[in-house]
């Protein structure tokens, strides 16, 4: 029997237990610092038993998962470093920033573990332990990155057991990990932030700003929602990589800025459709850091209960909506009825089903 120990179980930590949880070889331990989240995990049915002494929950371990803030993570790599740990024991995080985590898991040499840093590279619009579960994995990359002299037998044994949450391992540098994660997550973030803070200040004498934003420019800076302490911590700790990164972005933009002032409409082109098939390469069904909206719109005729029909002919058909949004119904004009679901899967479905219903379906 294997102890698995998961300081946050939280979206990320729970979706890791959950994917673990029932195999006879595991016992699973939970940890927090408040008595009401360790019996929440408990009764949720998320791990086998929970504590809030991480010396209980760090003892004997033959794995730890550290699912904590990015800007907590120090402090409990140096609580573990002076505390008993089982010889051996693989020690693992979940951060989206390695180079700083790898750097402070140096603490950990006086014993006898091995830190091997990760960052599974999926997520969800919810949050908290309630939002956990054992498919949040499945099919995306889950990355590791070890030092050069870690023994091959300990990431051998961790992909062992990330293989039940059925994640694409990848390993890489990790200082590689903070510049890509920094290109296509973080740097995104701050774009979708900066975005929104402009209309935002527009809107200030203009409110129609806010109201015609509710389309397409709400769902392309959706990001922009993300937990503000969170992302404080995440940006601050790849500051060096991002600051590189706003360059080459002004740098982009100001020769965006230069095809507009010379109305150079080929360049403008170009600029479109090189971006256009870059993207077309991109992986449409696997999941990624940013994590991706299964929506469809539906062309819907202004007529009492049509709603009502819809959402009951998919859960007949045992699809799940989790939003339904009404975007335009007026008298006399047909409406567009906008459908998200939890998976790729339930939205394929569900366009096969409502088109064979004479349904006018869009992405």
């Amino acid at each position: 029997m294997k102890k698995v120990a998961i300081f946050g179980v939280g979206l990320i930590g729970g979706s890791i237990a959950l994917s673990l949880k029932g195999q006879q070889d595991l016992l699973l331990c939970g940890y927090s610092n408040r008595e009401a989240s360790a019996k929440k995990y408990v009764e949720r049915g998320v791990v086998d038993y929970a504590t809030t002494s991480v010396e209980e929950a760090a003892s004997d371990a033959d794995f730890i998962f550290l699912c904590v803030p990015v800007g907590m993570m120090d402090d409990y790599i140096q609580k573990l470093s002076t505390i008993p740990l089982k010889e051996g024991c693989i020690i693992t995080d979940v951060g989206s920033t390695k180079l700083s985590v790898m750097n402070s898991a140096k603490a950990l040499a006086a014993q006898n573990v091995i830190f091997i840093g990760g960052h599974p590279m999926a997520g969800s619009e919810r949050s908290g332990v309630e939002a956990a579960s054992s498919r949040l994995l499945e099919n995306a990359f889950y990355v590791l990155t070890a030092e050069q002299d870690t023994p091959p037998h300990a990431i051998e044994e961790l992909e062992q057991l990330l293989s039940y949450t059925r994640a694409h391992i990848v390993k890489v540098d990790a200082a590689a990990h903070d510049t890509i994660v920094g290109a296509i997550s973080h740097l995104p973030h701050i774009i979708a932030v900066g975005l929104v803070n402009q209309v935002r200040s527009y809107n200030d004498s203009n409110g129609l700003y806010e109201l015609l934003a509710a389309g397409g420019f709400r769902d392309i800076t959706r990001i922009a929602s993300g937990d503000p302490p969170l992302w404080r911590d995440i940006l601050l700790d790849n500051k060096e990589v991002l600051l590189q990164l706003l360059d080459d972005w002004q740098q982009q933009m100001s020769h965006f800025r230069t095809m507009l002032e010379q109305s150079d409409g080929p360049a403008i082109v170009d600029a479109f459709a090189s971006a256009g098939q870059f993207r077309s390469r991109m992986p449409e069904r696997r999941k990624g850091i940013i994590h991706s909206v299964f929506d469809c719109f539906v062309d819907i005729p202004d007529h009492p209960g049509i709603v009502g029909s819809i959402a009951s002919e998919l859960g007949k058909e045992n699809i799940n909506i989790s939003n339904i949004q009404i975007i335009e119904s007026r008298e006399q004009i047909p409406g567009v009825l906008r459908l998200s679901f939890r998976t790729q899967e339930q939205l394929d479905d569900a366009i096969k089903l409502l088109q064979s219903k004479g349904y006018h379906v869009e992405l």
